[in-house]
Order: C-alpha cells, then structure tokens, then sequence
C-alpha cells in the first residue's frame, strides 16, 4: 500500500476539523426566543457543537464552521448575532512595586 493512500485521506480529516471555530454568539435581549432557537438548530444540523447555553442573557458558546456563521447572519434581517471567537482571558500577575 502506499503511504499516500493513508495520508491523504487522514489530512482530509485534519483540514476539516481545523475549519472549525469556537465562537460565542450573542443577541440582544429584545430578540424573540425563536431565533436564537433556529441559530442553535443550524448549529447542530450542520455538524456543529454547541458547548455552553446561557439562560441569563441570549447567547450561546458553540463549535462552528465559517459557512454556518453566514447562515446564522441571516435568519433575521432586524436581529443581528454578535459572533466573537471564544477565547481563555486571563489576568497575569504583576510584581508588587518597590517602594
């Protein structure tokens, strides 16, 4: 067997598991419940994983493809997500200052 025959269809699998994205999508609180719930339904119908779900405010953490986010955009032309990569923040220690 030759190597490229295993290789190729492993970097197929890498290429598209690195299009993926962790994103937080947001909406505004007057946003009716119905659209959030199409957005995570998009989500999870195109392979996607919604990681977190937030009750207090209208947003949830997902895993993403780029071409789901676009359909996420349009389910509403008056009510638009914010869409941010979701990352670890962290607050680095500083040295006490010397006096």
């Amino acid at each position: 067997m030759k190597p490229t025959r295993v290789l190729l269809p492993l970097f197929g699998l890498v290429a598209s598991a690195s299009a993926q994205r962790q994103v937080l999508v947001t909406y505004s609180q007057d946003t009716p419940l119905s659209v959030v719930e199409k957005a995570k339904e998009a989500v999870l119908a195109t392979g996607g994983i919604i990681t977190e779900d937030y009750s207090l405010i209208k947003s949830f953490a997902a895993t993403v493809s780029s071409e789901v986010l676009e359909t996420i955009n349009a389910l509403s032309s008056s009510h638009k997500p914010i869409v941010e990569d979701d990352t670890v923040v962290t607050i680095q220690q500083q040295e006490p200052l010397e006096q």
